[in-house]
């Protein structure tokens, strides 16, 4: 049952990853390529992508 919760954790954690990805001002290749590493490696891409991933388009104050 944990594994389950977990797996569901993941999942929801890589779509956000994913649509974060996307909506940043990167390029498309850089773009495709995360989604690449995101996909491919689910967990090791996320925490990859929060630390060194493209940035969302920043807030005006």
């Amino acid at each position: 049952m944990e594994y389950g919760i977990i797996g569901l954790l993941v999942l929801a954690l890589d779509i956000w990853a994913l649509l974060s990805v996307w909506g940043s001002g990167s390029s498309t290749g850089a773009k495709l390529i995360w989604t690449l590493i995101i996909l491919v490696l689910p967990v090791v891409g996320l925490i990859l992508w929060f630390f060194i991933g493209p940035k969302g388009a920043a807030r005006a104050v």
